[in-house]
This record gives structure tokens, sequence and C-alpha cells, in this order.
């Protein structure tokens, strides 16, 4: 167990929330060294981005992107941060995180606490040049028009991150999701294809694992229309698997970690066969191991995201997802990981 995964481990024996802030400040002010170079065999491109590896970190662990100079060292190939408001707000009440250790999961309704845009972009106009780094916008809580919220954000933080996540799949914020609605939809896309003008930053949408038969359709077709360059499939669920353990199983909020994995599995080969290789896909959700990892790339996944199994497997599991991935890639005869997308279809 190297120095960090047994950091991690002393933190789960905190309150989640304070341990997450303490891994936070941590990332923050330790002088970790970089990264080994990655095996070129791990190199592919997603939505014109040149990623040295697969394998990113999804948003909600670092909200306002304070601690981007210690995640660029932990051998993420990119690394996304936020979600972010144009306003701050202070999320939920507590409690609002939990810890399901018999399942590997944790179930979260912040509600999208953060800093505010300003201080996001600020942080990001010191963000490590040497990484990829996303900004994931969302909206705020008592705002009237929420498509407006992520136009804000969109012009806010333009030339400032590498790519932009549109997060319109957060459980916890009222009446977020309703905008994966074909008519909300169409609006939000449009305002912001607007508002990108002739800016060639790409732009993510990220969705929702519990999607109706025919919904991921048309969430591909309309992304496809309003020129979005990534589909991100999923985010949290609200399902509650009967095989749950935990006593913390019944309180309110968004499931990750290991019982998301099939449901986001099944999301990901949905979007793959409504997409047919027309739109780029980011597969989270349940990912802990290299298997799992190519399983979502051979399913139609370019890059896949972690967080939840970060917790429970400390940092080193990025490493040992890497070694992992490249091993599979050449035992099955490609020369790079980019090849594999899709051919288990």
């Amino acid at each position: 167990m190297g120095l960090t995964d047994l950091g991690a481990a002393l933190l789960r024996t905190l309150d989640p929330e304070i341990a997450h802030n303490l891994s936070i400040r941590a990332l923050q002010w330790t002088p970790l060294p970089p990264a080994p170079a990655d095996d070129p065999v791990l190199a592919t491109t997603v939505a014109g981005l040149r990623l040295p590896n697969p394998v990113g970190l999804a948003a909600g662990l670092d909200k306002n992107g304070v601690a981007l100079h210690g995640l660029a060292r932990l051998g993420f190939g990119f690394v996304e941060c936020g979600s972010v408001t144009p306003k701050a707000q202070p999320g939920n009440p507590k409690p609002r995180l939990f810890r399901l250790s018999e399942d590997r999961a944790i179930i979260n309704r912040m509600g999208f606490n953060n800093a505010g845009l300003d201080a996001f972009a600020d942080q990001l106009a010191r963000r490590p040049r040497s990484a990829i780094v996303g900004a994931n916008l969302g909206a705020n809580k008592d705002t009237g028009d929420k498509a407006a919220d992520y136009v804000t954000g969109l012009l806010r933080v333009k030339g400032l991150a590498d790519y932009v996540t549109v997060n319109v799949s957060s459980p916890n914020t009222p009446g977020l999701r309703a905008l994966q609605g074909r008519a909300q939809l169409d609006d939000l896309l449009g305002r912001l294809a607007e508002a990108r003008g002739g800016d060639a930053t790409p732009v993510f949408l990220k969705i929702a694992p519990d999607l109706e038969d025919g919904e991921m359709a048309m969430i591909v077709e309309a992304a496809i229309d309003h020129r979005i360059d990534a589909l991100i499939v999923s985010n949290t669920t609200l399902d509650r698997p009967a095989s749950l353990r935990s006593a913390h199983r019944g309180e309110s909020g968004g499931l990750s970690g290991a019982p998301l994995r099939s449901r986001a599995s099944l999301a990901l080969r949905a979007a793959a066969d409504a997409s047919g290789g027309r739109l780029p896909l980011i597969a989270v959700g349940g990912i802990g191991s290299g298997a799992e990892a190519w399983e979502r790339i051979r399913a139609g996944a370019s890059a896949i995201q972690i967080y939840s199994a970060l917790i429970y497997e400390g940092p080193g599991l990025v490493g040992r997802i890497k070694r992992d991935l490249a091993a599979r890639a050449r035992a099955e005869g490609f020369s790079t990981v980019a090849e594999a997308v899709a051919t288990a279809r």
C-alpha cells in the first residue's frame, strides 16, 4: 500500500464529509511527485482532446478547482472539477454524504455546494497547464431559468478549461433532471450552441442512468443536433438495489459506487446503440478495476471516469487500472486502447 492509499484508508475512519474536505486540503498542500509517464498504448483522443490515458476523474471531488495541481500528479488522463453554479451556495443541510462500506458505495445529497463561478474561474486561471482539465457546470437551486445558468457558466470559463461539461443529471437539485426532456433539452442546448459561437472548446453533456425506454435515443439525437461533442454516461442513480446491506441504504440522494455498475453499464450500451459511433462516450459509474474499465471501453466508451472507487481503493487505483488496461489491450491484439473501443458490439 502506497502512502496515498494509506492516507485514504485513514480518511475512511472519519465522518465522510470531514474526510472529503481533508482529502482536498491534502491534495492542495502535499508535495506529491509526478506520476510516471504513461504507457503509449494508453494514449487516445476524445472530442479532439489528446489524452495520455483514458482514465479520468469524475466531477464532485474538487468542486471548486482548488486541488488541480495535486490531482494532476495522480496519473489521471484528464481531471474534471465542479459542479459549479453561477452563485455560491451552501448546498443541502448536513448530514448529506454517507459511506455504505458494506456495499462499496456512496449516497450523497450535497446539492451543488460550491464557492461560485468567479472563485472557480480564478482557480482555473492558475491550473496546471500540463493536465487536461474539464469544468462541470450546474444550475443554482433557486434560479428561475436554469438554462441561463449554464450559459453564464459556459461564458465565464471560456478559455480556462480544456472542455466543459453540462450536468443536467444530478438528482439533488429540484427540477434539474427535467432538462433531459426533448423540449427543455432543445432549449438548453440551442442556447449553449449560440453562446459557443465559433469557440472550439468541446462541450460534453452528462446524463442520468435513470432513463425510460426511448429517452436515451432522444438525448443522443438532441446532442448531435446541437453539436455536443461527447456524452458522459452516467451520473448517480435514485434506484436502491435490493442487495444493499448498509444501514445508510435508505438515505435520500444519488447512489454511486459498485451497486451502480450494472445500471451504468446498461446506460452506456443504450447510448452506444443510439449513437452508432457518431458521438464519443465517456463511461462513469461503478468502475473500480481494470476489468470494469476494459468492459466499458469494449462496449463503446472512448474513456472512463472514476470517483467513488477511489474512496475505497485509494489513489493507487488509477495506476492499477492503467496497467491492467495496457496489459489487456496487448493480450487481445490491440496496438492502442483506442482500437478496442466498441469492439465487443
